[in-house]
């Protein structure tokens, strides 16, 4: 089968251009009109997707060039848009920025990869005609990378937009969609791993309400729109349905902890889980006085340390998960959920006690010890992998540092 499916990406010239913002206020604005809408991320981002499924009261979906095969990626892509009017991508730090100087993995690969249009928001600050060489560049780095709109943000005043628009259409030949104006700052604050969680926001609808309103008001969402509209066909692909559940087998109830510490979770895993006859039961660690009878617990990563507090004083929580851990409970955790395991978590120089059941301290550091993709190859066989096999995960030490206890 083979059809159209109204797609954009969101891409800019660099990280902290407003992408986040601007996308969340695009999306919201077409919700307003009636649109179906549904979000998605490129690459590994928890936060930025926690806002996006936020917005569009939906989950936000990762499109991961790295970790996701070709047909993943696809298979994924259509099995939601299909039910919505319109997807909207929102890209990942500069338009070409990857892991190497060819721009693997990157957001233009993935824009090529779903043939879709790429609308490019630059933060013009103490700039003029020089935008139009930086939109120009990303026009001729790569001509097959669909650009076909510019977003100016950050705009100073009149004389500064008429400059730059004028540039932008004689050199570059593109319509400018939009031209928001500088704003005052706060109602997205950042943290060391970019935008607060929107869990963790004092006034999200209040933030919600004012992206949409600069949508409305600064972007022209009818040409947008037509822009989305016009995406070539897309091919659809053969999607291999893997999940098969039996129904004469015990359901097995599987918990997953979600609250303001372990909220980073991939919508695709969960779903997976479900499709195979899993019962997920929500847990908040931070609140619940023990763990509920389960099969197997899944502790997704976050920000334990800024719920340290409330995680150490829920005594009867962690002693009723580290028994059942030593009772012999599957346990599935990552990042901030591997931390909650560990003995303890320092937090500006005070030690708060986690579960315990690994005898390894974490701490945060001032700086970060580091963050990227990485690829684990086998060296000794396994029930599982066999030697030389290649697995390819994201790590995030940004600033957390595992500690020996002496």
């Amino acid at each position: 089968m083979i059809d159209t499916y109204p797609r954009v990406v969101i891409a800019a010239t660099r990280g902290a251009a407003g992408k986040t913002t601007l996308t969340l206020g695009i999306i919201g604005a077409w919700q307003k009109k009636g649109m179906k809408v549904v979000p998605f991320k490129k690459g590994p981002d928890f936060i930025d997707a926690g806002w996006l499924a936020c917005v569009a009261s939906k989950p936000c979906y990762n499109l991961d060039l790295f970790m996701m095969r070709k047909e993943q990626i696809l298979g994924s892509f259509l099995e939601r848009v299909i039910h919505n009017d319109v997807a909207v991508i929102e890209g990942n730090r500069g338009l070409y920025d990857g892991v190497d100087s060819e721009g693997t993995y990157s957001t233009a690969r993935l824009a090529k990869l779903l043939q879709a249009p790429v609308v490019l928001i630059v933060d013009c600050t103490k700039a003029s005609s020089t935008v139009a060489a930086m939109v120009l560049g990303c026009q001729r780095l790569d001509p097959d990378v669909a650009i076909k709109g510019v977003i100016l943000n950050k705009v100073a005043g009149e004389r500064h937009e008429s400059v730059i628009r004028n540039a932008v259409e004689r050199y570059c030949n593109l319509p400018v969609l939009g031209v928001v104006p500088k704003l005052r700052e706060g109602d997205f604050p950042e943290r060391h791993m970019g935008l607060i969680p929107y869990v963790e926001h004092p006034g999200i609808e209040r933030s919600i309400t004012r992206a949409i309103d600069v949508a409305e008001r600064y972007i022209d969402l009818d040409k947008l729109w037509e822009v989305a509209r016009r995406a070539p066909r897309l091919n659809e692909v053969k999607r291999e349905i893997k999940a098969e559940s039996n129904s004469a087998a015990r359901q097995l109830h599987i918990g997953v902890i979600r609250d303001n510490a372990f909220q980073f979770y991939y919508p695709e895993n969960l779903e997976e889980l479900e499709k195979r006859g899993a019962k997920l039961i929500e847990i908040r660690a931070t609140s619940e006085k023990e763990l509920p009878s389960l099969d197997a617990l899944y502790i997704g990563g976050g920000f334990p340390e800024t719920q340290a507090q409330r995680l150490s004083e829920n005594i009867s929580f962690r002693d009723s998960l580290y028994q059942a851990v030593q009772d012999g409970l599957p346990v599935y955790a990552e990042c901030g959920g591997l931390m909650y395991l560990g003995k303890e978590l320092i937090v500006e120089n005070r030690t708060y006690p986690m579960v315990g059941v690994f005898e390894a301290v974490f701490t945060i550091e001032k700086r970060p010890q580091g963050h990227g993709y990485t690829v684990l190859e086998v060296e000794r066989r396994s029930e599982e992998r066999r030697v030389g096999k290649e697995c390819r995960s994201r790590w995030s030490a940004y600033h957390y540092k595992k500690k020996k206890k002496k």
